[in-house]
Order: C-alpha cells, then structure tokens, then sequence
C-alpha cells in the first residue's frame, strides 16, 4: 500500500504538521520581517504576471517573457523579487559575475542543496577546492590529444554504424516519422557512455527501450530541475520529508541511478582502469572513493548528453527552415573533404569554418543551457549599477542575450551564420556576449570535445540525409529541465540523398 492510500487516517498527523510549519512560519516572519515583506507579497508587475502566469498569454516559454522583459530594461537586468532573483543579459554584468568577482559569485548552498541529491558533489554542484579538484582533474585529461582522439574515433563510429545505419533504415518510408529529438539523446547517450565508461548501451533504435539508467537519468534531470522553480524550497523539502509526489518520484530515480552507477563502476574496477582510455578509468586512478566518483560519472553524462543533445535537435530546425544556409554547408564539405570520403581525422573539422559559424549560430538562439544562476556571497553593486544584497540569486541568461539588438544588431532574430565569418573565416565573440559555454574560470572543459561531436553529426547526415519537418515549427516550446528540451520533440521525414551508400558494418569499439 501505498503512503497516498492511508490518507484518511493520517490526516490528524497533516494538521499537526502543518500547525508546526504555521508556527515556524510566522517566526520566520518576525525574525526576517523585510525579507518575507519583499518576497511574498511584492506586488510589482513583473512579480504578479510571474505568480499569476498571466506572460503566458502572449509568451509560450518563460525564456521568452524573460527575454521580453531583459530587451525593454534600460540596464538590460530585472528583478524577480518572489524568487529573490536579479537575471541579467548585459555582457558588463557577466563579465564581473564570471571573472571580475568569481569568488563573491560562486554555486552556492542554495543551488547544492536542490540539485544535491541528483548531481551530489559534481564538479557542476559544488565550489571551493572541491570544485577546483575536478576542474584541474578534468581539464588535464579533456585536454589531451589522446583522449580528444579516442573521443572522435568513438563519436565517427556511432555515427557511420550505429546513427546513419537506423536512419537508413527508416529513410523514404512515406508513414515513418521519425522524433529527431530522440534520436539524437539516444545517440549521445551512447556516445557519452562510451567515452566516459567504455561501456556500450547499446540502445539507439528506436524498437529498442532505453535503459533504465537513461530513463531514470531523464526523471531525475526533470524533476530537480522543477525544484528550482518553485516560490519556496519549503514545497519539495516538506514532499521530501514526506516522500509524496514529485519527491517520492525523484527519489525512486536518484535510487536507480545509484545502483546501476555503482555496477558500472564496481565492472570497471574488476576489468581493471589503468590501461584503460575513457574518462572513468583516468579518474579511477586518482579517486578512490566510490560515492564521489558515482557524482563524478552523472556530471560527465549531464554535461555530454544533454547538451549535445539539445543542439543538435535545435540545429536541425533551423536548418530545414534555412535550406540556404544546408546547401552552404554541403558546398563547403564536397571542398573541404572529398565527394566520395567520409570524415577521418579531428584536423578536417578544423576546415569547416561555415559549418563552425552554423553550430554557433544556432546555438545563439538556443543554447543548450538557456540561464545560469549564482549566488552573491557579499553585497555588491554590478557595472550597470544594480545593487545585490547578500544571498541573492544572480542569473545570467543566455537564451535572452542571443536576442539583444544592442548585442547583435537589428537582426538579432534572423539565422545569420554570416555573423561569424570574416574572409570566410570562423571569428569567436568575445565570451561574455556569447555565454553559451559559460566564460572566465568556469569555461566549459568539454568545449571542443561537444562541438566536434556537433559537427561530426551535422557534417554526415547533411551529406548522406534530407531531413524535413512535418509540421512547420519556428517557434518551439520548451519543457522544464536542466538543458533546453522540445516538449513535442522533432517530428522529421528523412529521405537518402541518391547515390550515398550505408557503410559497411565493423566490430565495435571497446
């Protein structure tokens, strides 16, 4: 029987609980009676269409409120006083966020305790020599030539024999319709697992059911995520304590993940590590202890899954409303690698300099991670002036900063990879306008290794696919999660480009 069942009989405990909650509540009020003041009964405009949902009237995303709201400041930074949140899309204010005052902006206990039980004391989740361990850690190894290789030759097999086999397969079949989105999980998943594990899932295929790691991986992903969302962490800490809903779910997921993390590595432990190329094997040489190496292995995926994931879903849209932009693309790799030559080498990637501008293109528009948030240490005052008190949440939001005319241009919403090129050449941004891999001390480690993957599967599906959307779809809607997610995914029809062959099947890699 389940706990929901004994309802009726445990409603006299209910009362009381919730007369001890009142009761801590109204001493909360009178310790802290200008914070409660400010939060929960501001009745500024911004805060009621937040509480009220009233911006869903005209916006489909809240990205896309905040967006509306970020464009219209003067300072180009609001407050959302109910969640004690100041977000901002002004490059001055990250720059000072992630790199002037890094140590006043760090994670913060506020953000550890609502992803605590998912990410534990990952190199996302954690501040300090913690975190400067696992930085140091992953950055010598990320940046090795040898694991960089070992990354490609994993992500090229994917692809030929395991992604462009499946959409074959499905390839002009007038009633198959395809969730590109999916496809694209799938394959990173196993991609990721493969590279940080050396273990293969084995589960891109559409008949074939995600593993219960990947399933519970996406619960837990989800279901933290909505944590943060909520006016008070009082709702999950009391769901938590009580182990009803969304709480009692999280938990059943965060079990499965600990179970099968804890196989995974207890196998690689007996296999042995040290001679051994993926990224659990290298840390396993240094960490012994099996709990921190468990939030080691579940950072790794959330940063190798689901980021590439997402823009790789994001990418393609826009590349079947630009059909333009796909030609450009293909012109420039019949040039740059030969008609009838799959790519072979990480060096040749390095030539695709339009295909480089497309992916950041896109990724302006829609990041992966579309904010991210800090938390003030001591009281300061941002380049635009915003004070920020102690303890205060601070966003930065680069989903909106990829629609700032003052950043952009007047065509900011127009998919330009022109922006990018000078001579035909790939140019950077400065990093602080283009936060999408983060900037300053906490720069996204696995960089390269993600756009590699990134251009390794637009490079070869574009040459060997056409992919068409079913429904026209420009302006997508995003589920809650922790990396940008399509809540109806991407629905696809694909069809072989003619004279393009299916590769020949090879062992897989170990």
């Amino acid at each position: 029987m389940e706990l929901e069942d004994y309802w009726f009989l445990l409603q006299p405990f209910y009362a009381f609980f919730g007369l001890i909650m009142i009761f801590f509540f109204f001493i909360i009020i009178f310790l802290f009676p200008g914070f409660f003041s400010n939060l929960l009964w501001c009745n500024c405009e911004i805060c009621h269409t937040y509480l009220t949902s009233s911006w869903t009237k005209d916006f489909d995303n809240l990205c896309d409120w905040y967006a509306y709201l970020l464009q219209n400041s003067p300072t180009k930074t609001i407050h959302i006083h109910v969640l004690g949140n100041i977000i901002t899309a002004n490059p001055d204010n990250v720059e000072y966020i992630l790199k002037t005052r890094f140590e006043n902006y760090p994670k913060g206990k506020p953000f550890s305790l609502i992803l605590g039980d998912f990410l534990g004391r990952g190199i996302f989740n954690v501040d300090g020599d913690l975190w400067r361990f696992q930085n140091t850690m992953a950055s010598l190894e990320l940046n090795k030539y040898s694991i960089r290789s070992y990354a490609f030759e994993i992500v090229n097999y994917e692809i030929q024999h395991r992604l462009v086999t499946f959409l074959s397969s499905v390839a002009g079949k007038e009633y198959e319709v395809l969730d590109l989105q999916e496809v694209f999980r799938r394959f990173s998943f196993e991609s990721i697992c493969k590279i940080s594990f050396g273990l293969d899932p084995m589960c891109l295929g559409l008949s074939l059911p995600m593993s219960e790691f990947a399933v519970s991986f996406d619960l837990a992903s989800k279901l933290s995520a909505q944590r943060a969302m909520a006016v008070s962490p009082l709702v999950w800490k009391i769901k938590r304590l009580l182990n009803l809903g969304t709480e009692k779910r999280l938990k059943q997921a965060i079990n499965v993940i600990n179970i099968l993390a804890k196989q995974v590595i207890i196998q690689r432990r007996e296999m042995g590590f040290s001679t051994h190329k993926d990224l659990l094997s290298r840390f396993m040489s240094t960490v012994n202890d099996d709990i921190y190496l468990r939030d080691i292995v579940i950072s790794v995926i959330l940063a190798g899954r689901d980021t590439v994931a997402s823009a790789l879903t994001s990418f393609f849209l826009l590349l079947a409303n630009h059909p333009d932009v796909e030609s450009a693309i293909q012109l420039e790799a019949e040039r740059v690698i030969s008609p009838n030559q799959e790519l072979t080498s990480f060096e040749q990637l390095k030539h695709l300099h339009y295909l480089q501008a497309a992916v950041y293109e896109s990724m302006r528009l829609y990041p992966p991670i579309q904010f991210d948030s800090k938390f003030c240490q001591q009281d300061d005052v941002l380049p635009d002036g915003t004070v920020v008190k102690k303890g205060t949440r601070v966003t930065y939001h680069p989903y909106a900063m990829g629609r700032m005319k003052e950043i952009w241009g007047s065509d900011c919403l127009e998919f330009k990879p022109e922006r990018w090129l000078k001579g035909g050449v790939f140019y950077p941004e400065n990093p602080f306008k283009y936060p999408v891999f983060q900037a300053g001390l906490r720069v996204c480690l696995g960089k390269e290794m993600a756009l590699m993957e990134l251009k390794s599967v637009a490079i070869s599906l574009l040459r060997r696919f056409h992919i068409q959307l079913v429904t026209p779809c420009c302006s997508p809607q995003f589920s809650p999660g922790l990396t940008a997610t399509f809540s109806c995914g991407l629905q696809v029809k694909v069809r072989e480009i003619k004279g393009k062959q299916n590769p020949p099947p090879l062992s897989p890699q170990s």
